[in-house]
């Protein structure tokens, strides 16, 4: 059980670094590019993701999947806390630089964060199933500075964000269940649809 938990953690610590890199570049085409070290890590080391995995729980639920999941979003939220904050404390112009991207987060409204979520989800499937399947990490160099360039929404990099800004309130807290809704929801969206789409054929 602590093994899937600290498998999330670890899939914190390199997307915390994703968020670092971003931040720290003044060019965000690069940012977004170079953030995608995370989810290359996390795919080839096999961490624990919830975004990378939720979008597999419709075609594959059993109650190891799912506990999986949890423990592994467990993990996500404790990682990205500590981590978020560690870079806060040895790097202050980062903990500047996302105190303001996080600020202009929590002036969207709550319809916009859910949108920005689901497409991020949608994104994020995109990536991990491509690697599944295909063996290749072009939908992971791809999809991930899409989303990010995009202005869509992933929870658990908000979480580090906001950790780095310093920001824990209730604003925050509903804000990050929005985006984990939304990318809950994007994540399912092409599974289900292929499900639907192979009883109509049977």
């Amino acid at each position: 059980m602590l093994n899937k938990v600290f498998d999330g953690i670890r899939s914190a610590v390199v997307i915390s670094i994703g968020c670092s890199v971003f931040l720290a570049c003044e060019n965000r085409v690069i940012g977004a590019v170079l953030f995608s070290v995370a989810l290359i890590t996390i795919c080839l080391k096999g961490y624990n993701l919830y975004t990378g995995r939720i979008g597999f729980i419709p075609e594959k639920h059993s109650r190891e999947d799912v506990s999986s999941l949890l423990l592994g979003l467990l993990g996500n939220v404790i990682g990205s806390l500590l981590f978020g904050l560690l870079i806060r404390s040895a790097l202050a112009n980062l903990g500047e630089t996302a105190l303001t991207l996080c600020t202009a987060k929590l002036t969207q409204t709550a319809y916009s964060t859910l949108v920005r979520g689901f497409f991020c989800g949608i994104l994020m499937y995109i990536a991990v199933s491509t690697f599944r399947e295909k063996n290749t990490l072009a939908g992971v160099l791809f999809c991930v500075p899409v989303f990010i360039l995009s202005g869509f929404e992933h929870s658990i990099a908000d979480m580090v964000y906001f950790a780095m800004a310093g920001i824990i309130s209730p604003d925050a807290f509903v804000f990050i269940l929005l985006v984990l809704l939304g990318n809950t929801l994007g994540a399912m969206l092409l599974p289900v649809l292929g499900m639907v789409g192979r009883k109509d054929k049977a």
